[in-house]
C-alpha cells in the first residue's frame, strides 16, 4: 500500500524540481517591442525558510522560503549582458504532513477532478428524433472547436462558442485543399458534398477571411489579419496549449503519434545518438483531419462515443498544478509590467532589478493560498480527519462544476470509480457525488488519472507481477475479485467458472479468460470506509454515515485501541503524521514528556520534540505522549510516541464498551442512548 498522504507530497516535489522549470521555460525570454532587449530567466533556488514549522504556527506568519531567480539582461546593439539574482517573493513550503502554513493556520491544497484536455465524441436526439452526432477538442488553454451534424448531414465547425461555420470552410483555412481535393480525401463521403453546397469559399484566403468575419464582426477584414488571427488561435504555444495529458489523449483517440512530451538529446544504450524530440502541444492538420474522419465514421456507424464521467475522460489537478498554473499567471502579469518598462527606460543604466516588479506573482500566490475555493482550513478534528481532508477529489471549484448546475450523472457512481474512487465516502447533502475520497491502493499517474494496481492472471494462475492499470486500459481487461481462492502451489484458480468484472458487467467465465484479479478487498473503498469492521454487511448509506462520523470524533483523555479492527488502524494512524517514529535503529537514552533522546548505532544522537497539549484548527487537543523507556532498543520506522486518537501507533478513536440493544423506559427512542453512571465516573468518553 502506498503512502496515503504521497498524493499531496509527490505532486509539491515535482512542482519544485519541474513545475517551475516549464513556467520559466515558457515565458523566457521576455523581448521588448524593438527586439533589442532581452530577459532570460536562467535558473532559480529556494533558500532556508525563516522559522520552522511550529515558530511560523506561534508567529501567525507563513512557513515559507525565499525563491531566488538569476535572470539575465541582453542588450543586442551593444551586446552587453547584465546578469543578477533576483527575489521573487516567499514561497509557501509544504510541511512533512502535507500541509501548509498559512497566516499561522495549517491548510490542506484539495486535488480537483476535471474533464481532460483531449477530443470527446458524442451523440444528441435531435428535436425531430434523429442520432446527431459531434465532436469537442477541448484544449488546457485555448479556444474550444466544436463539430456537429446538423438533421440534414451537414458537418458544422464552431470556434470557441460563436456562430457555426460549414467546416468545409474551417479545413480549407487549415490548408487541406481546395473543394475537389477535400471531396477525394474523404472519399465523397455523402456528408462532405452536403457541406460544400452550404460553402461559398473557393480558396484558403476566402476561407480565411470568412472565419474572421465570424470571429471579429465589425472589423475590416484583409487575408494578412485573418491569417495571423487563425494562426494566434490554434499554433501559438502561448495562446493554445493541449498540455501533454491532451496531446496524449489525441494521440490515443484519433491512432496519431505526435510527442506529448520533448525528450532532449540524448545517447542511448547501444551509443547510438538520438536526436531532440519537441513536444507538439498545439492543433495540427492532422489532428483536424482524423477528427473529421472519425465523426464520418461515426455516421457510418464505426468507433463510438465517450462517456464524460468515465475515469478515464477525468483527471487531477493536484497541489502542484494548481500552483503552476497560479505561477503561470502571475508571471505572465508580470511579463507585461517588464515589457513597458523595457520601453521607458534608459538603456544604459537599466538592470534586471529595474525591470521586474514581483507584486503580482507574489499577490498570485498570495490569493491561491489566502482565498481559493480549493485552499481549505484544515479539517484537524482527529488524525483520520486529517488523513482523509489530504485525500479528497473535488470536482467543484475554479474551472469545475458548480452545485446548482451538476446534474444526476455527474453525482452518480460509475463502474470507472472501482479502485479509484471510493462508492461510499461521499457527503450527504448539495455536495453528494462532487466531493469524493481516494482509494486506499490508488496512485496518480504522470498524466494526472488516477491507476490502481491488480495482479495479472496467465491461463487461470496467478502471478506476483502487480500491474498499475488507467481506467480506460481495464476496460479492454476481465478482472477477477481479492477473495477468490487458488491452490498456493499451483496458483491455479480453485473454481473452474471465475466470478468476474468485465467494464460494468459482473459475469461468470471460465478461469482461463481471466486477465487479472484485484489485490485486496479493500481496494474499492477509502481509508474511513476501510476502518469500519465488516463493513460487507452493512447497509450502504449506513456506511457512508459511518466513514463521515468516524473523522467527527473528538480525541479523549485515555486512547483505547480497538478489540475488532480490519488491520487499516496502524497505517491509518502513521500515515497522518500525528505519531513520531524513530528515524534510525538505537537505544532509547531518555525519555521525558517533551523530549526523547535516542542513540543511533552509528553513535549519533536523535532528538525527537513533542508537541505539548496545541489547539488544532478545530480547537480540539494535539498532545503527544512517549511509549518508550530508557533503554529500550528502537528500530527505524517504530512508533516512539502517541498522538492524539492513538493507542501504542494505532488509530484509536473510541473505547471498547458492552452495548445492549433494548429498549429502556422509552429513553433511548430514536437516536437517544443511556450510559451507565460508570462510563461517567470512570471518564471513558471524556475528551
Amino acid at each position: 500500500m502506498p503512502n496515503l498522504i504521497e498524493i499531496q507530497q509527490k505532486s509539491y516535489q515535482w512542482f519544485l524540481e519541474e513545475g517551475l522549470h516549464e513556467v520559466f521555460r515558457e515565458i523566457s525570454p521576455i523581448q521588448d517591442f524593438t527586439g533589442n532587449l532581452v530577459l532570460q530567466f536562467v535558473d532559480y533556488s529556494l533558500g532556508e525558510p525563516k522559522y520552522d514549522v511550529e515558530e511560523c504556527k506561534e508567529r501567525d506568519t507563513n512557513y515559507a522560503a525565499p525563491l531566488r531567480v538569476k535572470v539575465r539582461l541582453i542588450n543586442k546593439e551593444t551586446g552587453e549582458v547584465k546578469e543578477q539574482e533576483v527575489f521573487m517573493g516567499d514561497f509557501p513550503l509544504m510541511t512533512e504532513k502535507g500541509t501548509f502554513i498559512i497566516n499561522g493556520a495549517e491548510r490542506v491544497i484539495v486535488s480537483q477532478l476535471v474533464r481532460s484536455p483531449g477530443v470527446y465524441f458524442g451523440k444528441a436526439v435531435d428535436t425531430s428524433g434523429k442520432t446527431v452526432y459531434t465532436a469537442s477538442i477541448i484544449p488546457n488553454r485555448g479556444a474550444w472547436l466544436e463539430m456537429e451534424f446538423d438533421v440534414n448531414n451537414v458537418l458544422y465547425v464552431r470556434i470557441d462558442h460563436t456562430r457555426k461555420i460549414p467546416v468545409t470552410v474551417f479545413l480549407k483555412a487549415m490548408g487541406l485543399g481546395n473543394n475537389a481535393e477535400l471531396l477525394e480525401r474523404y472519399n465523397h463521403h455523402e456528408a462532405i458534398q452536403n457541406t460544400l453546397e452550404r460553402d461559398s469559399t473557393q480558396s484558403q484566403e476566402e476561407a480565411l477571411v470568412e472565419i474572421y468575419k465570424r470571429l471579429r464582426p465589425g472589423e475590416p477584414p484583409t487575408v494578412d489579419s485573418a491569417r495571423t488571427l487563425f494562426e494566434t488561435l490554434f499554433f501559438d504555444p502561448r495562446r493554445y496549449d493541449l498540455a501533454a495529458v491532451g496531446r496524449y489523449k489525441l494521440n490515443k483517440k484519433l491512432d496519431l503519434n505526435f510527442p506529448p512530451r520533448s525528450i532532449p538529446a540524448h545517447v542511448d544504450e547501444n551509443g547510438n545518438e538520438v536526436p531532440a524530440v519537441e513536444a507538439v502541444k498545439t492543433l495540427t492538420q492532422e489532428d483536424i483531419d482524423a477528427v473529421v474522419r472519425y465523426l464520418l465514421g461515426l455516421l457510418d456507424g464505426k468507433g463510438e462515443v465517450d462517456d464524460i464521467d468515465h475515469l478515464g475522460n477525468r483527471r487531477l489537478k493536484r497541489v502542484g498544478e494548481l500552483l503552476q498554473n497560479q505561477f503561470r499567471i502571475g508571471l505572465s502579469r508580470l511579463e507585461r509590467v517588464v515589457r513597458e518598462r523595457m520601453t521607458i527606460q534608459d538603456l544604459d543604466v537599466i538592470t534586471p532589478q529595474a525591470l521586474i516588479n514581483i507584486r503580482p506573482v507574489v499577490a498570485a500566490i498570495k490569493e491561491f493560498f489566502g482565498s481559493s475555493q480549493l485552499s481549505q482550513f484544515m479539517d484537524q478534528t482527529n488524525p483520520l480527519a486529517e488523513l482523509t481532508h489530504k485525500r479528497r477529489l473535488s470536482a467543484v471549484g475554479p474551472g469545475g462544476l458548480s452545485r446548482e448546475r451538476a446534474g444526476f450523472e455527474v453525482r452518480d457512481v460509475h463502474h470507472s470509480h472501482y479502485g479509484r474512487m471510493c462508492p461510499i465516502e461521499t457527503p450527504e447533502g448539495p455536495n453528494i457525488g462532487l466531493i469524493g475520497s481516494l482509494t486506499t491502493y490508488a496512485r496518480i499517474n504522470e498524466y494526472g488519472f488516477i491507476d490502481t494496481p491488480y495482479r495479472r492472471v496467465v491461463d487461470g494462475k496467478v502471478t506476483d507481477e502487480i500491474v498499475y492499470l488507467t481506467a480506460d486500459e481495464e476496460d479492454k481487461y476481465i478482472i477477477a475479485q481479492a477473495n477468490e481462492t487458488f491452490d498456493p502451489e499451483t496458483r491455479l484458480f480453485d473454481n473452474k467458472k471465475v466470478s468476474a468484472r468485465y467494464k460494468e458487467a459482473i459475469l461468470v467465465v471460465p478461469r482461463e479468460e481471466v486477465h487479472f484479479m484485484d489485490v485486496s478487498p479493500k481496494q474499492l473503498v477509502s481509508v474511513a470506509t476501510a476502518l469500519i469492521p465488516f463493513l460487507e454487511h452493512d447497509d450502504a448509506n449506513r456506511a457512508l454515515m459511518g466513514s463521515n462520523m468516524q473523522r467527527q470524533a473528538v480525541p479523549l483523555l485515555t486512547t483505547e485501541a480497538p478489540l475488532v479492527g480490519t488491520g487499516m488502524e496502524y497505517k491509518a494512524a502513521i500515515d497522518s503524521g500525528v505519531v513520531i517514529l524513530a528515524k534510525h535503529d538505537g537505544i532509547v537514552e531518555k525519555v521525558a514528556s517533551e523530549e526523547i533522546i535516542v542513540r543511533t548505532d552509528e553513535g549519533r544522537i536523535d532528538r525527537y520534540h513533542l508537541q505539548k497539549f496545541k489547539r488544532s484548527n478545530q480547537g480540539t487537543c494535539i498532545n503527544q505522549r512517549p511509549i518508550v523507556e530508557v533503554g529500550q532498543r528502537v528500530t527505524a520506522g517504530e512508533v516512539i510516541a502517541d498522538g492524539p486518537s492513538t493507542d501504542h501507533g494505532e488509530l484509536a478513536l473510541g473505547k471498547n464498551v458492552l452495548v445492549a440493544f433494548m429498549p429502556w423506559e422509552g429513553f433511548n427512542y430514536e437516536d437517544a442512548i443511556l450510559i451507565s453512571e460508570k462510563l461517567v465516573m470512570d471518564d471513558t468518553f471524556t475528551s
